[in-house]
């Protein structure tokens, strides 16, 4: 799924089309539908780079946002219990938050 919707904005991201990476409002991360092509090219970037800082919390970023999996879907998929989840989520959220403000 993640690699659907990303071919997708890079294909609309292209230079005569105008795209730049933009700053992704992540509040709203379970919900993928009103995410802008510019945006989750810009969250792509930057959870490549959380993959390789901790690909556990990378892993909960692309399940709960791609995948949209609950928390204690999540927590039965990594095996951790959901309190670890929620706790590498929020993390992970807050990261991601500083290197897209970085971005842009």
């Amino acid at each position: 799924m993640r690699r659907i919707l990303l071919d997708r904005a890079r294909r609309k991201a292209t230079d005569k089309r105008g795209g730049k990476p933009q700053q992704l409002d992540l509040e709203h991360a379970p919900v993928v539908a009103p995410a802008q092509g510019r945006e989750l090219l810009a969250l792509d970037d930057a959870l490549n780079t959380l993959a390789q800082v901790d690909p556990r919390r990378a892993r909960i970023v692309e399940l709960r946002f791609f995948g949209g999996l609950s928390v204690k879907e999540i927590a039965e998929v990594i095996k951790i219990s959901p309190d670890t989840v929620m706790r590498d989520w929020k993390l992970a959220r807050a990261w991601l938050l500083t290197e897209l403000n970085g971005c842009a």
